[in-house]
């Protein structure tokens, strides 16, 4: 008896100790590729620490209200109207954090192939050093036929 009691003194203290953890809220996201991985990481943390009893729903209005700003806010207010509607896959903050991610994050080598193939140019460069830059950006790229040779100039 006296022990169950020792042990359920100890569960409550261990509780108010961790309650009293301070835990860094996450920064504002405005959609910048840089800015991705610090932000997950730090919304991911303060949910774990701090929002562990809440439901799901609730996770995911406290990371949307830190999406403000440049391109996000415009993200944010689209994925808000598809919450509304229904029309959303978003159902956890992981399931948020994914979709940050995949619109927000890095490029895979396939895009930034593309990204440069688009924007290669020759400049100061001889027409044969041109060339092998090009073909250098083209592979991986995906690209091929008639939509390459639009991208060569």
């Amino acid at each position: 008896m006296i022990a169950t009691l020792q042990q359920q003194v100890n569960t409550i203290l261990l509780q108010q100790q961790e309650s009293r953890v301070e835990v860094t809220r996450s920064q504002i996201f405005s959609g910048r590729m840089e800015e991705v991985s610090v932000f997950v990481n730090a919304a991911q943390l303060y949910i774990r620490m701090k929002m562990t009893e809440d439901v799901a729903a609730t996770q995911v209005a406290w990371v949307l209200s830190y999406v403000q700003g440049g391109i996000a806010e415009a993200w944010k207010d689209n994925l808000l109207d598809e919450l509304a509607k229904g029309e959303s896959e978003v159902e956890s903050a992981e399931q948020l954090f994914a979709k940050i991610k995949n619109n927000f994050g890095e490029m895979s080598e396939e895009e930034r192939k593309i990204e440069q193939l688009r924007t290669i140019k020759q400049g100061g460069r001889t027409c044969d050093e041109y060339v092998q830059e090009f073909k250098k950006v083209t592979r991986g790229s995906n690209y091929e036929g008639r939509p390459l040779i639009e991208e060569f100039k």
